[in-house]
């Protein structure tokens, strides 16, 4: 009886010591928020809307889920890519061009620190599924007379990445998520047409323009005839995604 009595106290003691050097836990009523939606700030100022929500799982893991938009358009930062061209050509393709695209990012992601999920540094694991639309001018040399040829089309990608973050508390409900660095890797696949009759002459002055296009591990495939040309193109896809979102728990 006094073993018993005197283990109980000891665990007793051993419990209040630890509680003491542990911190306090977050407000109940905070606690009990495990759910927050995000907007990507710096998106938006590449005429993109990504929204993002986030479901606390456990102590270090959540999921989250987000959605990007961007409407067809001219592409964003045009005038600081044509101030980069050293050609006219280049510059006029530039101008011309639209693109527009639409994502599906899902991901499970472990936070590291003390505070666990929502807050601290994170390590992320995605996949991402998109879909891009554009639309440019190609121009192809026929003899000594230059052509064009618009062309409009879609690709679709399929990637998978590791993403470093950190989310931190800016009051009782708002939080700021930076994606750190979050490089992603995979498959394209795409498809691009333009509609115009073309003379045989400029079928075969397109389709020498063709074949000296060079995309680096891409398997380029085409069809020309006297109602314009169709082009496929296949291979690896790669990107980086970053951001800085500020968030709303509830």
């Amino acid at each position: 009886m006094k073993k018993f009595i005197f283990i109980t106290l000891l665990s007793f003691t051993v419990s209040l010591l630890w509680a003491q050097k542990e911190k306090p836990a977050e407000p109940t009523e905070t606690a009990n928020k495990k759910n927050i939606i995000k907007l990507n700030l710096v998106a938006l100022g590449l005429k993109n809307i990504s929204v993002q929500y986030e479901r606390v799982l456990s102590k270090r893991f959540s999921f989250a889920a987000g959605v990007r938009f961007m409407s067809k358009g001219n592409i964003p930062l045009k005038s600081v890519f044509k101030n980069l061209a050293d050609d006219p050509d280049t510059q006029k393709q530039i101008e011309n061009i639209t693109i527009g695209n639409t994502a599906f990012t899902p991901e499970v992601r472990w936070y590291v620190g003390k505070k666990g999920a929502p807050q601290g540094f994170y390590i992320a694991s995605y996949a991402r599924i998109a879909h891009y639309t554009a639309s440019l001018p190609f121009l192809f040399d026929d003899g000594t007379v230059q052509k064009e040829i618009n062309l409009s089309g879609d690709l679709n990608t399929f990637t998978g990445g590791i993403l470093f973050g950190a989310q931190w508390k800016l009051g009782k409900r708002l939080l700021l998520d930076w994606w750190i660095l979050g490089p992603d890797y995979g498959t394209s696949n795409g498809d691009m047409a333009g509609k115009k009759s073309l003379t045989a002459s400029e079928q075969t002055a397109l389709r020498n323009e063709l074949a000296n296009l060079d995309i680096p591990l891409t398997n380029i495939t085409y069809a020309v005839d006297g109602n314009g040309v169709t082009i496929n193109l296949k291979g690896p896809w790669a990107g980086v995604r970053s951001g800085l979102c500020l968030g709303f728990r509830f």
